[in-house]
């Protein structure tokens, strides 16, 4: 059964329409959203967390219907959700903050201790759990956000650029913590970066202009940038891109 199922969905905000009529489903794995800036990315995570109720269509989460209200609180508690630009209390400590999103997806108070310390240790920020959150860097904070979201082992986790401001070494450690969790939950990770895309993901999403302009698996996205490379420049130069690269790029283009 699909964990999350779209048909026709559309999203507007005031008068513009931003998602056109958009279908997809997402199982158990981790599944790759692309997109240029503008795309609807955004919002699209924001509906599919029901931040933003559907405007039309159908979106189903955990077998939910997210155009009812009463269903939206079950979703939630079933779901995490990582923001690009997340709010959290400056002068909470890094155990303190996770600890309050367990309590706040409904986790039995005897159980929260143990998960937030348990998630605290999965981002490698164990040192740092006494420490306030406004004494973090870009990076350990955007770790504790990752913390927070995958506290009470959700059924459905949505990641919006995960990795930014992580150093090479976290952004690894932040890929095999996704691949381990995809065998028991379903992962949405959006981001700009290819690589994320290749080493985690099973499957990939282009979204450009408020449509998919491609749903398949990163080998078949990766196959439509296989061929001659052609030298824009005139330089002679050899291309930088890798085959997934130039697979997205002439999606995006198409489109």
């Amino acid at each position: 059964m699909a964990v999350v199922e779209v048909r026709g969905l559309e999203q507007r905000r005031g008068a513009r329409r931003i998602l056109h009529g958009i279908s997809f489903t997402v199982g158990v794995g981790v599944t790759g959203l692309l997109g240029p800036n503008g795309a609807g990315k955004t919002t699209l995570l924001e509906t599919l967390s029901t931040v933003l109720p559907p405007s039309a269509g159908m979106l189903s989460v955990l077998g939910a219907d997210a155009a009812e209200r009463r269903s939206r609180d079950a979703i939630r508690r079933g779901i995490g959700f990582l923001p690009q630009n997340f709010g959290y209390p400056p002068n909470f400590r890094v155990i303190d903050f996770v600890e309050y999103a367990a309590w706040s997806k409904g986790m039995a108070h005897h159980e929260i201790s143990a998960a937030a310390i348990e998630a605290v240790e999965a981002v490698d920020l164990s040192d740092c759990a006494r420490q306030p959150l406004k004494s973090l860097s870009g990076g350990m904070l955007r770790r504790a956000g990752i913390a927070s979201a995958m506290v009470h082992n959700p059924s459905f986790l949505i990641l919006d650029e995960p990795t930014v401001g992580l150093d090479p070494q976290q952004r690894t450690q932040f890929r095999e913590l996704i691949i381990r969790m995809a065998g028991r939950t379903s992962v949405l990770l959006s981001t700009h970066l290819t690589e994320d895309v290749s080493v985690s993901c099973d499957r990939v999403l282009v979204l450009n202009k408020g449509t998919i302009a491609f749903d398949g698996s990163v080998e078949e996205l990766s196959a439509r940038g296989k061929g001659p490379v052609e030298d824009s420049g005139g330089s002679g130069a050899r291309s930088t891109q890798s085959e997934l690269e130039r697979g997205y790029d002439k999606v995006v283009t198409a489109a």
